[in-house]
């Protein structure tokens, strides 16, 4: 506890001076921060051993939903950020939907010192998934990035372990992952969100030739425009406010690896030109500065949108897609794979029995038919998180059906709408969706057809 680093993160500065001055004599940084905007920044810039997040900022005072968008943001940046979440508003279903959505606990405002002194000891002790195996991945170096993902992605023994228990559906990708792999061509991923892209790209870069090299992720369907050049290219002191030191980007964290751009077709046009010219000139530029740095880097990037289409509608750039996907790989959502459903949900049960101490061991027959015959809209991380929830709340070694809570198919009938006004219109669109999705930003986006930052905006537009 003496040399953790903790973050804080609440719009009420009472809050937060009260957090700090508890835990500022038990722990070795106590950082606070009363703008969620920030995160992004935060969390690409440091490595925080947890992070203590508000679940209602000034938009939204009861409900917890930008507390549920912000912990979504904070696991894409890291996967396995160890989040506390905390509010005034709080219940037993609300904790169990929070434990569900990632977070490692919850805790209710006014709290107790020892026990939210407890919650943060046992945040920062809690270990990483498969964190008994010797980790052989390479990190990027990066204070704050990625540490493995929640499934276990490549560039550790999880990795293998995932890879090793999929049926004959990715068998033809991971022949090609073989094959390219000891090349420096450039991949680009498509699939389904929660497809596994990043472990494949993961998969490529330890099966390639740059494997003792850093292994570089970035979510840049995360990154404002503000914070994109600093973020891939690196700033110099000085270039802006927040600039207090030389640092280098992500580009050149990744020299002699490979660089993982996750969501690329979020990409503004403003910052495919900035990418583009990167590529070309095999160089970056830091912020504030005139001096090219030449950077040696494996590109891989990973959509879930169609390119192509994009490209028709002149909303990605040609010539940017002609550098980014010199091999194309698809990956088969879940639904398509329904031989890996079984062998997959078993290894979350192992992983997850061991990690919360829970008695499961297996699965019943009739849970596997009903997952068999599911649809699975989230594909493989739907699953993860399913079983996780379902190992936690069971009270039965075996799981069951009822230990699952399965997407109903919403109705077919369309209710005829009281106005034809367009922003009416998007706004019900946008309700709607996020009501079946019970707020689940990635879910609501795709079903929407909208990058996150596009829903991002509408939201705030709408007040919702």
């Amino acid at each position: 506890m003496q040399t953790a680093k903790l973050l804080v993160v609440d719009d009420d500065p009472d809050v937060l001076l009260a957090a700090r001055l508890l835990l500022k004599r038990h722990l070795g940084t106590v950082d606070i921060e009363k703008n969620p905007e920030k995160l992004p920044f935060l969390l690409n810039n440091n490595r925080y051993d947890a992070i203590v997040l508000d679940m209602n900022f000034q938009r939204d005072v009861s409900s917890g939903r930008e507390g549920f968008a912000w912990l979504e943001r904070i696991l894409d940046i890291d996967p396995q950020a160890r989040v506390v979440l905390f509010t005034a508003y709080g219940d037993v279903d609300m904790a169990v939907r929070a434990m569900k959505a990632g977070a490692v606990d919850f805790v209710l405002k006014p709290w107790q010192n020892d026990k939210f002194l407890e919650t943060i000891r046992a945040a920062i002790n809690r270990p990483d998934d498969d964190s008994s195996s010797s980790d052989t991945g390479k990190s990027s170096g990066r204070p704050g990035a990625n540490r493995g993902g929640r499934s276990g992605p490549g560039g550790s023994p999880a990795a293998g372990k995932t890879t090793s228990i999929i049926g004959t559906a990715m068998r033809p990708v991971l022949d090609t992952v073989e094959r390219v792999a000891p090349t420096d061509a450039n991949v680009l991923i498509l699939g389904e969100n929660g497809t596994g892209k990043d472990l494949i790209a993961r998969a490529i870069h330890e099966q390639s030739n740059r494997h003792n090299k850093p292994f570089v992720s970035v979510d840049v369907g995360a990154l404002t425009e503000s914070l994109f050049e600093s973020e891939l290219f690196g700033h110099v002191k000085g270039a802006f406010t927040d600039a207090r030191d030389d640092r280098a980007g992500r580009f050149e964290e990744a020299a002699g690896g490979t660089i993982f751009l996750d969501e690329i077709g979020n990409l503004t046009p403003s910052q495919q030109a900035r990418l583009l010219t990167v590529l070309q000139q095999r160089q970056v530029t830091r912020v504030g500065s005139n001096k090219g740095r030449p950077v040696d880097v494996r590109l891989i990037c990973a959509t879930n949108a169609d390119l192509n289409e994009r490209v028709a509608e002149k909303t990605f750039r040609q010539d940017l897609l002609y550098r980014i996907n010199t091999i194309e790989l698809a990956l088969p959502p879940l639904r398509q794979r329904p031989d890996d459903i079984k062998p997959l949900a078993e290894h979350f049960v192992r992983q997850y029995a061991k990690q919360y101490n829970r008695p499961v061991t297996g699965l019943s027959p009739a849970l596997l038919t009903e997952m068999k015959q599911y649809g699975w809209p989230g594909n493989v991380r739907e699953l993860q998180h399913a079983v996780e929830r379902a190992v936690i709340l069971s009270a039965g070694s075996t799981l069951e059906p009822g230990d699952f809570v399965f997407r109903k198919n919403p109705s077919t009938a369309s209710p005829v709408s009281e106005t034809l006004q367009l922003e009416d219109l998007e706004r019900k669109a946008i309700q709607q969706a996020m009501l079946k999705y019970q707020g689940s930003i990635t879910d609501v986006a795709r079903e929407l057809g909208l990058s996150r930052q596009a829903l991002y905006r509408r939201l705030e537009k709408f007040g919702l």
